[in-house]
């Protein structure tokens, strides 16, 4: 029960926030939910008149449909046949009075009745408000359809009764194709009202917008739940509920993390007799606790192929550093990080000082004690939603965690982009979801990236070894440059060289006094690839025979050096003098072999690191007379 806490906790801290309106980057509307309200898509919205009259009706443009509306703990959780009706927006069949008489079908009984006897209720109560009133005289006339159809909102065909879907016959009575088919799927009864009141001498302000109606549902509905009972998260006494919300994802999401329905299936029966013997939670701990969550979704998390990914904490709003995002992406949310246009040129010391001020100034932003939440969430089904991660952590030891991991598994990289859209040298650690597709490629599906992000969870967090079979599957890609583009070769380079280096420890910089096996063979095939790559025109863009021969080299490295040492010859001949500081370096490396180490045991991942900091290291040599004119 401690995430359903702290999103509990998270909603009481954040009460200012609720009813206001974000936008997320696609210009999608969010809010953190008021309690007893949810979202719907409404397709068509009607204004009436203080005296509860009609006044116009529109059809809603799709950018602007995500409606906040007042719910029942029925209707939030109805399904197929069922009669539910929200309190105050809902579809056709629901609303309009005289759907009956424009040949609408119902099965067993009229929804119109239970909508209106429901709206009357908190109509007549002491919490109604005039709007609330104007609407309930309004639609007690039954002539909603009426109205829509005279107004050009609906369509009936030569029989009086409204066109059921767009065909032929109706193309031939109607001709042009009206809005509404194309707005809503399906019947035109399937259409999603949403109403609102005008006035003629003031402003008012739009039904799903307006905090004194959230209020008025609020307060009415609370009288209406049962008896208390004690609520396993709080530890109070409250009124409970069975049914929990839904849409927690998004709007079309159906899954609950919360259901027991043991009619059928039997999912407890045997163990318990009733369902709140497994879990009783109150309903205001339930509502508050699901909308923060779809509030905190909507607002920061990563959703990959569904599976979300959340990091929140729960007394702030401020952004908190994500355990799944690069070491860019950190400094680059910190506005005030002196280092931030610096970050290309740290060596492991500096990027550790720096990436640790970049740290503390987000957690000064923390109360003391304060807890940072991880949470990740998938489904299997469609109407069952999982918690496959969770972690509640102080923030020192979360800030401390996201330290180590990004000082540690840090390597110097090329592939992201500045806000001018120009590719960046940065240093640190990769996203994981790069990390995903450095060992199974950029076309893993997205269920093979979300595992491999959410294995990567306990490296971050719990200082794990990362999985051997990610660290072999990326050194595997990374040692046949052949087989992709030079740009996804060269990101694909950088991340293994993090990940091995997560446990060497080793620099960019070159460490000339290294005398490891892997590492010198590393740097001979580096010295081979950069005297071939220089030696060739800078239009011509072919592969170096270090690159061709580099997965060859990596299982049999003694014999592949005598293939590409033999074929390097006519490019030490196409360079003249310049050759002479190749050679030179080249005896130097392998001088440092011991005799018994040059042979054809495969070599291990550190290869690439001596390959990398020797590459670098040569194309860092622009002063030098024979390494002059280096070209990556």
């Amino acid at each position: 029960m401690s995430w359903l806490l702290n999103l509990y906790e998270t909603y009481e801290s954040n009460l200012d926030e609720v009813g206001k309106i974000s936008k997320k980057y696609n210009g999608q509307e969010f809010t953190l939910l008021p309690i007893s309200h949810t979202t719907q898509t409404a397709h068509i919205e009607v204004s009436i008149t203080e005296d509860g009259e009609f006044h116009t009706a529109s059809i809603i443009d799709k950018s602007d449909g995500s409606t906040l509306i007042p719910c029942t703990e029925d209707s939030a959780s109805r399904a197929g046949s069922k009669i539910a009706p929200y309190p105050l927006h809902d579809k056709i069949s629901y609303v309009a009075g005289d759907f009956v008489a424009y040949g609408g079908q119902i099965k067993k009984e009229e929804p119109f009745s239970y909508y209106i006897s429901q709206l009357k209720e908190w109509a007549e109560s002491p919490y109604a408000i005039p709007p609330i009133k104007s609407i309930y005289t309004y639609l007690n006339k039954r002539r909603l359809i009426k109205d829509l159809v005279n107004s050009g909102i609906l369509y009936v065909g030569s029989d009086g009764n409204l066109i059921e879907t767009w065909d032929k016959n109706a193309e031939t009575f109607l001709g042009e194709k009206p809005p509404i088919f194309s707005t809503v799927t399906g019947e035109q009864e399937s259409a999603f009202v949403r109403f609102t009141v005008h006035s003629s001498n003031r402003i008012l302000p739009k039904m799903w917008k307006d905090i004194d109606v959230y209020e008025s549902f609020i307060k009415f509905y609370k009288d209406l739940l049962g008896n208390d009972d004690y609520c396993y998260v709080t530890g109070k006494l409250l009124p409970s509920t069975e049914k929990h919300a839904n849409k927690i994802r998004n709007a079309g999401d159906k899954a609950k993390l919360i259901s027991a329905n043991d009619t059928s299936g039997f999912t407890f029966r045997g163990r318990f007799n009733k369902a709140n013997e497994v879990a009783n939670i109150s309903y205001e701990v339930s509502q508050k606790a699901h909308n923060a969550l779809k509030w905190l979704i909507n607002k920061q998390a990563k959703i990959i192929d569904q599976r979300v990914f959340l990091v929140w904490g729960n007394d702030t709003l401020s952004a908190i550093p994500d355990m799944i995002d690069d070491s860019f992406s950190i400094f680059s949310m910190d506005e005030t990080a002196t280092a931030k246009k610096e970050i290309k040129s740290f060596s492991n010391e500096e990027f550790a000082i720096q990436f640790a001020k970049a740290i503390d100034g987000y957690k000064n932003d923390l109360s003391t004690g304060a807890n940072i939440n991880i949470l990740v969430l998938d489904s299997a089904t469609t109407g069952r939603l999982a918690v496959l991660y969770y972690r509640s952590l102080d923030k020192e030891i979360y800030f401390n965690r996201l330290k180590n991991w990004h000082s540690t598994c840090a390597w110097e990289h090329r592939y992201r982009k500045n806000e001018d859209q120009e590719f960046v040298q940065f240093y640190g650690a990769p996203a994981t979801k790069d990390i995903a597709f450095a060992a199974y490629g950029p076309k893993a599906n997205d269920k093979v990236v979300k595992g491999l992000m959410e294995r990567m969870l306990p490296c971050v967090i719990d200082k794990k070894e990362i999985p051997t079979d990610i660290v072999r599957s990326a050194i595997s890609r990374a040692s046949n440059p052949i087989s992709m583009e030079r740009w996804e070769w060269e990101k694909t380079l950088s991340i293994t060289c993090a990940l091995i280096n997560k446990r060497e420890g080793y620099s960019v910089s070159l460490d000339k006094e290294n005398e490891d096996r892997n590492y010198l063979f590393g740097r001979l095939l580096a010295i081979a690839d950069v005297l071939e790559r220089n030696a060739l025109d800078l239009n011509d863009q072919r592969a170096t025979n270090a690159r061709r021969y580099m997965n060859s080299f990596a299982q049999h490295p003694e014999r592949t050096w005598r293939t590409i040492q033999g074929a390097l010859q006519p490019y030490q001949a196409r360079l003249g003098e310049k050759v002479w500081y190749y050679n030179k370096l080249i005896d130097e490396v392998g001088s440092k072999l011991k005799p018994e180490d040059f042979n054809n045991k495969p070599l291990s991942g550190k290869y690439l690191l001596g390959f990398y900091s020797q590459r670098h290291d040569l194309y860092q040599k622009k002063d030098k007379t024979n390494g002059e004119g280096n070209k990556k």
